[in-house]
């Protein structure tokens, strides 16, 4: 079978169909991981992340002068994750104590670190400050306040998240600019902010920081998120978050990262002039296409449509039953079309569909189903719901495969019981 069948645009770079019909990630023969991790399993291709990341470096330096990527961890929160990209040289962002912790177990340094979120607590912030966090993306004033009484003896840098009022063409739970979000500072309320922040002596404004929403196709409305922000006045930074968007099926066309990277840079210098320093918060961009999800098929059945159910579902995919998200899949081992039928998972809920209307080649029980592009948010949002056990991480590389995150145990599931 050759290799223009796989979706090259939606599978990780480097995927082959062997001599055996069977998928190739990182040169690991998928049922030869399926057998010895067993499913529902996540497997990356680590040089697929590590070439998104050095083309997005790439792209950006030939853009700017003066920038800085920070990786999104919330898009995959895995030590291993954030480790690969601080190598490649990205800072990383965290929304709370808990990603703080798996981004420093990955061996990213205190100061390359950002902490975001529109509700931290006070835990959050404490050890953000303890660390010597990078930098506190300040979402409210309740923040300020607490980071007033925080901070001791040194300077905290930080910067105001502010909500342009810009709504990018995106699905509304991931639409996070406009003007009715619960992050940030409106611009009616901004200049206020700004003056409170610039008058903590142990605070340092660094800048400023928006993130208009994710999955962003139609890359224009970043210059007009900008020019909002023209009145509040000039600084040294200004993060212009990530978004861009993701292929998740063959129909999808995102844009180059050398477009993203031409369109953000060219709007500052629009906006802003020369002098000031683009951050960037790429994620879901970076992380989604380089990893797939290995399915066993448990029945297939027909009632007026025909089901093919597997052993996981939105215990380990949220993203289709939360906005309606779309995914192809395919047969690990016999790859094409023929057989209507809906994807479904495991769990008590008819809405527990991974993929309706998918094109599946004959599938019967037994068979292991394969779904590209889970990067983004399969690890990050995975649950217990029904007792199910999170999958496994597994980094696959030149035909070795390592184990990042095990597989959890009925023993997890009873550790937090009193």
């Amino acid at each position: 079978m050759a290799d223009a069948e796989l979706t090259e645009n939606v599978f990780p770079i480097g995927s082959t169909i062997n001599e055996l019909g069977r998928l190739e990630v990182g040169g690991c023969d998928v049922v030869e991981l399926a057998r010895e991790f067993g499913t529902p399993a996540y497997v990356v291709a680590e040089d697929d992340m590590r070439a998104r990341a050095r083309g997005l470096r790439a792209a950006f330096a030939a853009h700017s002068d003066d920038f800085e990527l920070i990786f999104a961890s919330k898009a995959f929160p895995c030590a291993a994750v954030c480790a690969l990209f601080a190598e490649e040289g990205f800072g990383c962002d965290v929304a709370s104590a808990g990603e703080l912790e798996i981004a420093l177990a990955g061996g990213v340094p205190a100061e390359r670190l950002q902490m975001h979120g529109n509700a931290k607590g006070e835990l959050d912030l404490a050890r953000a400050v303890e660390v010597g966090i990078g930098a506190i993306v300040v979402d409210n004033l309740r923040d300020l306040d607490r980071l007033e009484q925080l901070v001791e003896g040194r300077k905290q840098s930080i910067y105001l998240r502010i909500a342009p009022g810009v709504s990018p063409d995106t699905h509304p739970a991931i639409s996070t600019g406009g003007p009715n979000t619960k992050f940030g500072f409106d611009l009616e309320h901004a200049p206020a902010a700004i003056a409170r922040a610039q008058s903590i002596d142990s605070l340092e404004l660094e800048g400023l920081h928006f993130h208009i929403g994710s999955q962003i196709f139609d890359l224009t409305p970043f210059e007009g998120a900008l020019r909002a922000l023209a009145d509040l006045g000039d600084f040294k930074a200004y993060n212009l978050g990530g978004g861009l968007a993701a292929a998740y099926t063959a129909h999808d066309e995102p844009p180059s990262y050398e477009e993203y990277a031409a369109a953000k840079a060219g709007a500052l210098r629009s906006v802003f002039g020369a002098g000031s320093k683009l951050l960037d918060e790429p994620g879901r961009a970076l992380v989604a296409n380089g990893c797939v999800t290995l399915y066993g098929v448990e029945s297939v059945k027909r009632n007026v449509d025909t089901y093919v159910a597997v052993d996981g579902g939105m215990s380990d995919n949220m993203r289709p039953m939360l906005y309606g998200a779309r995914y192809e899949a395919q047969i690990a081992d016999r790859f094409g079309g023929g057989t209507a039928c809906h994807l479904v998972g495991k769990h008590c809920e008819s809405g527990d569909i991974l993929i309706r209307d998918a094109d599946l080649n004959q599938p019967v029980a037994g068979d292991l189903v394969v779904v590209p592009a889970t990067g983004a948010y399969g690890h990050a949002m995975a649950n217990n719901y029904n007792g199910a056990l999170r999958p496994p991480v597994i980094f696959a590389r030149d035909g070795d495969a390592r184990l990042v995150v095990r597989r959890e145990s009925n023993e997890d599931l009873l550790a937090r019981d009193v």
